[in-house]
């Protein structure tokens, strides 16, 4: 049982260096779609990590957690990317407007 314990360690370590990498990733970008990405796959390497824990001090609430997790990771990213398409679709209004001459109805 002590080889799965320092298995189980070893990949925690691991993993923690990844979501660190995503981190930096999330911050630097430099688009938004490696930004949103990157939450993305944080917020699966959180979810493997409470797994990882939850077989190793075999706790079953630790499984639910994960998925409260997953859940609320995957709203997360829902509403990043609806944040961005309206920025997207704001800046295009814009372009489309300044291009043609039009008045900007919003002003």
């Amino acid at each position: 049982m002590e080889i799965y314990h320092t298995l189980y360690i070893t990949l925690l370590i691991i993993l923690s260096f990844m979501l660190l990498i995503c981190l930096i990733r999330a911050v630097k970008g430099p688009r938004i779609a490696d930004r949103l990405m990157a939450v993305n796959m944080m917020g699966t390497m959180v979810m493997v990590m409470i797994s990882i824990l939850a077989l190793m001090l075999k706790e079953g609430y630790l499984v639910d957690i994960c998925l409260i997790y997953a859940m609320i990771s995957f709203l997360a990213v829902v509403v990043l990317s609806k944040v961005y398409i309206g920025i997207y679709e704001e800046r295009q209004h814009h372009l489309e407007a300044a291009k043609g001459g039009e008045p900007d109805e919003r002003s």
